[in-house]
C-alpha cells in the first residue's frame, strides 16, 4: 500500500508541476484539479509538463471560490478518482498546489504504513475552536450561506442579519456533530471510502453546500461519522495570522521549516527557489525521522503574531496606521516632566542634569517653539523646534523624541503657558512621571514689570488652566506617576520632594541630595498674592502662603554632626 495526492491548484502551476513530479518519481500516485477559472493555455502548459509520469492524472475541473461548496466538490471529485484507478493506495492526502513535501517521501509511506487505519485530520467541535474569524463559530452550520462572502459581502451580511432577527435555523441532519479543523487531511482508503459511497451522502451534501466554509469541516465531522481511529492533526504545516490569513514561507524560513519536522508545509511562495531547490532533491533522503512536531515553532508564530498587532512599545509603525487601544505602551521609555520647577527655581535644567545626567530640555510645548536641550534647533531623530510642525501631531512629536533617544532618560518642563494638547497624552501613558509645583506660574508674573491690570488677567486665565490640568491628573483613572505639591509647602521644605525626584530618576544610584538648586527671591511675594485678592482674584492654588515679606526660601544650612558624651 502506498499514499496518493489528491493535488487542488490555481495559480503557480509550474511549481505545482515540480512536486507533482516529485511524488511521482518516488512512486506515488497523483490526481490534480485545475480550478475551472484557469486559462486553458496555463492548463495545457501544466498537462504537458507531467505528461512523461503516468501516474499523474487530471480530474474533472470545477470553478472553485474560497469559503463555497465548490472547494468540498473538487475534492471529491479528485478523491473519487484516486480511489478509482489507484487500488494500491492506502492513505489520500489533500494538498494545494502551494504545499510542498519537507521530508522524503519514503518516511511519510513508513509513517503511514506503521499506522494503517490512522485518519489524520484536524477535527475539533465549534466550542473548542479558537481561530475561527468573523463571529461565525456555531452559526455557520445553523445558518444559510448562498452568498458569497468576497463577491457579495453587503448581502452576505445583510441575510445573515435577517436570519438573525427571525430566528432561522436549520436543522443538522441527525447522527452528526458538527466539528472543524485544517482543510488539509490524510484519510484512509476506507474511511474516505465510506465518506464519498455514504447511502446518506446526498443529505450530507445538500447540508454542506449551504454551511459557510464547508471545506473546513464536511470531511472534519463525517470522520467522526464513519471512523473511530481519528488523530486530530494535520500532517501539513499550516499557520495563520490574526486575521485567519495564511502565513506564506520564503526562503530565509529554511531552517524554521527544517525544525517542524512535518512532512508537508503550506503556503510556499513561487518564488522560493531555495525552498523548492532544497526540499524536492535527492539530498534530503534520510535526514530527518522524528515524529512531526509544529509546536517547535510555534512560539516564532505567536511571537510574529504579538510584534504584527501589538508592535514595540512606543513605536509607531509606518507599516499600519495607529489605532486606539491597540498601541502596546504609548511610548517606549520612562520619562519625566516637570511644571513649576523652572517658574520657582533658577536654572532648574542645569542642575537637574548635574544631579541625574539625565537629558533635561526647556519648554517643549511652549507656544513659540520646542526649547531643546542646549538649545538644539534639530534634535533627535531629525525633530524641528518648530511650533507648527510639533503642533500638527503633538503625541506623534513625543513618542518619536522618547523612541529617538532610548537609553537616555529624557525630561521636560511643563506648565499652564504651553500648548495643553498634549496633556491628555502625558497623563494617560504610565511611562510618564509628572511632578507639579501648584501656582508656580506666578512667579514669573510677580517678577515681571507689566501693568498690575494685565497681571491679573494673566494670573486667572493661568489659574483655571492649572486647575483643569490638576483635576485630570488626580482622575481616578490616571496611569501616569503623578506628584502634586502647593508652592507653599515646597518652598517650605524643598529637599524631601527634590530628593524623591533624584531617586526615582535613579541614573546614579544612593546619591543623596547636598545642595539644592537656587530659588528665585520671593521678597514680596505674599503681598503680590495679597494684591491679587484685592482686585478680586482669589489665587489659591499656591497654598497657604504667607502675607508679606518672605526670604527664608532657601534650602537650610546643613549642619555638622556632633557626639554628645
Amino acid at each position: 500500500m502506498t499514499v496518493g495526492f489528491v493535488m487542488m491548484c490555481h495559480d503557480a502551476l509550474d511549481r505545482a508541476a515540480q512536486v507533482a513530479i516529485h511524488w511521482a518519481k518516488a512512486g506515488c500516485p497523483v490526481v490534480i484539479h485545475v480550478d475551472k477559472r484557469v486559462e486553458s493555455a496555463r492548463y495545457d502548459g501544466l498537462v504537458r509538463d507531467v505528461s512523461p509520469y503516468p501516474a499523474v492524472q487530471f480530474c474533472k475541473r470545477h470553478a472553485c471560490e474560497w469559503g463555497t461548496w465548490s472547494l468540498v466538490e473538487a475534492s471529491q471529485t479528485g478523491a473519487e478518482m484516486m480511489l478509482r484507478r489507484f487500488p494500491q493506495v492506502g492513505h489520500v492526502y489533500l494538498a494545494s498546489g502551494s504545499c510542498l513535501p519537507l521530508r522524503p517521501i519514503a518516511e511519510l509511506s513508513a509513517y503511514l504504513a506503521a499506522r494503517p487505519g490512522i485518519n489524520f485530520i484536524e477535527s475539533v467541535t465549534t466550542q473548542d475552536v479558537p481561530w475561527t474569524v468573523g463571529g461565525l463559530d456555531h452559526e455557520r452550520f445553523t445558518l444559510r450561506f448562498p452568498f458569497s462572502w468576497k463577491r457579495h459581502r453587503r448581502l452576505f451580511d445583510a441575510y445573515v442579519n435577517l436570519q438573525r432577527h427571525v430566528k432561522l435555523k436549520r436543522r443538522i441532519p441527525a447522527g452528526i456533530s458538527p466539528h472543524m479543523g485544517s482543510q488539509w487531511w490524510c484519510l484512509t482508503r476506507q474511511t474516505l471510502g465510506a465518506i464519498l459511497e455514504s447511502p446518506r451522502r446526498d443529505e450530507f451534501d445538500a447540508y454542506f453546500k449551504r454551511v459557510w466554509i464547508p471545506d473546513e469541516s464536511y470531511y472534519q465531522t463525517l470522520v467522526r461519522l464513519y471512523s473511530d481511529q481519528v488523530e486530530s492533526r494535520s500532517l501539513t504545516l499550516s499557520k495563520f495570522d490574526y486575521q485567519g490569513k495564511p502565513h506564506i514561507f520564503y526562503d530565509d524560513h529554511l531552517q524554521l521549516l527544517r525544525r517542524s519536522d512535518c512532512f508537508m508545509a503550506r503556503k510556499i511562495w513561487p518564488g522560493a527557489a531555495r525552498l523548492y531547490g532544497t526540499f524536492l532533491s535527492d539530498t534530503l533522503a534520510s535526514e530527518n525521522r522524528a515524529e512531526p512536531n509544529p509546536g517547535k515553532i510555534d512560539r516564532v508564530f505567536a511571537k510574529a503574531i504579538e510584534r504584527r498587532t501589538r508592535g514595540r512599545a512606543g513605536l509607531y509603525m509606518a507599516s499600519r496606521f495607529p489605532k486606539n487601544g491597540w498601541e502596546n505602551g504609548k511610548t517606549c521609555a520612562p520619562y519625566s516632566v516637570f511644571q513649576g520647577f523652572g517658574d520657582l527655581f533658577q536654572d532648574f535644567g542645569p542642575w537637574l542634569h548635574k544631579a541625574t545626567g539625565a537629558r533635561v530640555h526647556g519648554h517643549l510645548f511652549a507656544s513659540e517653539r520646542a526649547h531643546f536641550a542646549d538649545n538644539y534647533k534639530i534634535y533627535a531623530g531629525a525633530l524641528p523646534d518648530t511650533a507648527a510642525l510639533r503642533d500638527y501631531n503633538p503625541r506623534a512629536f513625543l513618542t518619536n523624541l522618547v523612541w529617538n533617544t532610548r537609553g537616555e532618560r529624557q525630561c521636560f518642563l511643563f506648565g499652564p503657558r504651553d500648548k495643553q494638547k498634549i496633556a491628555e497624552f502625558l497623563i494617560d501613558d504610565p511611562n510618564a512621571s509628572i511632578s507639579v509645583i501648584t501656582g508656580a506660574w506666578a512667579v514669573p508674573l510677580f517678577r515681571s514689570r507689566r501693568d498690575f491690570s494685565d497681571l491679573r488677567r494673566a494670573a486667572a486665565r493661568l489659574q483655571q488652566v492649572e486647575a483643569q490640568q490638576l483635576a485630570r491628573l488626580r482622575h481616578i483613572h490616571t496611569k501616569a506617576r503623578v506628584r502634586i505639591w502647593s508652592m507653599a509647602d515646597f518652598v517650605d521644605a524643598p529637599v524631601e520632594p527634590l530628593q524623591s525626584i533624584i531617586d526615582e530618576i535613579g541614573a546614579r544610584a544612593n546619591r543623596r541630595l547636598s545642595t539644592a538648586p537656587q530659588m528665585h527671591d520671593l521678597t514680596g511675594f505674599g503681598q503680590f498674592l495679597q494684591n491679587l485678592k484685592n482686585q478680586g482674584m482669589q489665587p489659591y492654588l499656591m497654598g497657604d502662603f504667607p502675607t508679606g515679606d518672605v526670604s527664608e526660601t532657601q534650602t537650610p544650612v546643613r549642619r555638622k554632626p556632633y557626639l554628645v558624651r
